[in-house]
């Protein structure tokens, strides 16, 4: 099936589950039926692939051919990760950000205990989970990280080892080589925390077992990403993790800050969401309709517009803060603002990462069902200054990056610099306790 809603899909859709785990993910050798199941998948992406993709050439990649290939390599798999492996790579070669193999769930979960990011051109350790392995190994924020398991992070494939890592095959350990702040170079070899699961789980019962878990669960997850705010006298930040609140609601939000002075919108880690979230929130940034640009897709190009939310609209000051992990609909949001000198964008240059596309979801069997799916792209926006954002990203009007010492120190100076442009005194040892991280709980 597919889903109701036009998305601009998280770019990398990197913490994506399904919550049937019918596949054991290990090194051992694949079963005749596992086989059976991966080239099934296979067929099944493809036909999704020839009948959705916005680009009917598939940027020169003769598309039976390339799934031909992949169904020759799947019947030499030599273990279950392989299979999947192959899935993934095949749509990875038509080098789109938006479209990608999202796998069956596992019967774990990993937790690696830090988290990494792109700043300017370098990869930097963000954050380390108090009592975890990498911080009892030494592993700090501030630390350069050089190497991954042999891979130097990039920002051309940060998010491939993203979707690797946290997507297609968690591992339970990562080899680094990290460069500290005083330029000593060390090697760490960092455990993450894994949390056996079922391997089947019995969703007819509504109120309790596995059912009321997955409920829990997706509470937790809720906590982790939901809207932060800080409220000043004649200003507001919102710290918005992601377009996937419900149109509607907008409103609810807009009207916490629509009568102050100055707005902060913190769209840094914001990976897109919702195309209708989009629209209707640049409504209340305008008070005419706005055009975002033309919609590309397979048969045809339209104007994507923006309706103003007229009296409702805020009217006030807006800086916009972007990392390189804003992507899809967040930058989209950025260039708008950008084109329209609506506001100002601080930061650093966003992940290029824009497309939209549809997700559609997968079964295999009866009673034990697998779960697994695909995003592919149904269109490129085309701004309104003839370019798509794709491979490209937004630059803001001012670069504002957190150094090596900033991160050590948990400062951020970009926020900082953003409310010192409304005319707010706030201090980077300030603004870094605004929004702290938040961890996923990983007990029962």
């Amino acid at each position: 099936m597919n889903s109701s809603r036009k998305h601009f899909i998280l770019f990398g859709l990197f913490a994506a589950t399904f919550s049937f785990p019918g596949f054991v993910y290990s090194q051992q050798p694949p079963t005749a039926q596992d086989v059976d199941r991966a080239r099934v998948i296979l067929r099944t992406i493809k036909d999704d692939i020839k009948k959705n993709y916005y680009d009917p050439n598939y940027h020169g990649m003769d598309i039976d051919a390339r799934f031909k290939a992949a169904d020759d390599k799947l019947k030499q798999a030599t273990s279950l990760g392989q299979l999947f492996g192959v899935v993934a790579q095949t749509l990875s070669e038509l080098d789109d950000s938006h479209t990608f193999f999202v796998p069956p769930g596992r019967s774990y979960r990993t937790e690696y205990g830090w988290q990494m990011g792109m700043i300017g051109d370098k990869c930097y350790v963000t954050a380390v989970k108090p009592g975890s392995d990498a911080e009892a190994k030494g592993l700090r924020e501030g630390d350069q990280i050089y190497s991954l398991d042999g891979i130097g992070p990039l920002r051309d494939n940060m998010w491939k080892i993203q979707y690797l890592y946290y997507t297609l095959r968690p591992k339970p350990g990562v080899s680094l080589l990290v460069i500290k702040p005083d330029g000593k170079q060390m090697q760490l070899d960092v455990r993450a925390t894994v949390k056996q699961l079922k391997k089947v789980l019995d969703l007819t019962d509504q109120e309790y077992g596995d059912f009321a878990d997955l409920i829990r669960d997706s509470e937790n997850e809720d906590r982790l990403h939901r809207n932060r705010y800080v409220e000043g006298e004649d200003f507001f930040v919102w710290k918005m993790p992601g377009f996937d609140i419900d149109p509607d609601k907008l409103s609810d939000i807009v009207d916490k800050f629509r009568n102050r002075k100055s707005l902060i919108l913190d769209l840094r880690g914001n990976h897109g969401g919702y195309e209708e979230t989009l629209l209707r929130l640049l409504g209340y940034f305008f008070d005419h309709d706005v055009r975002i640009g033309d919609l590309k897709r397979r048969k045809e190009a339209k104007p994507l517009m923006a309706k103003s939310q007229g009296g409702h609209a805020f009217a006030g000051k807006l800086v916009v803060l972007i990392d390189s992990e804003s992507g899809s609909a967040a930058e989209l949001f950025a260039h708008v603002i950008q084109l329209e000198k609506r506001g100002t964008i601080v930061g650093d240059r966003s992940a290029g990462a824009v497309m939209r596309a549809k997700s559609y979801v997968h079964q295999l069997g009866l009673e034990t069902i697998v779960l697994y799916g695909v995003s592919v792209t149904d269109g490129d926006i085309i701004m309104t200054d003839g370019k798509s954002l794709e491979h490209v990203g937004v630059t803001p009007d001012e670069i504002k990056l957190p150094t090596a010492a900033d991160l050590a120190a948990k400062r951020d100076p970009a926020l900082a610099y953003a409310a010192s442009l409304l005319g707010v005194n706030l201090t980077a040892e300030q603004a870094g306790k605004y929004f702290p991280i938040e961890w996923r709980k990983m007990g029962p």
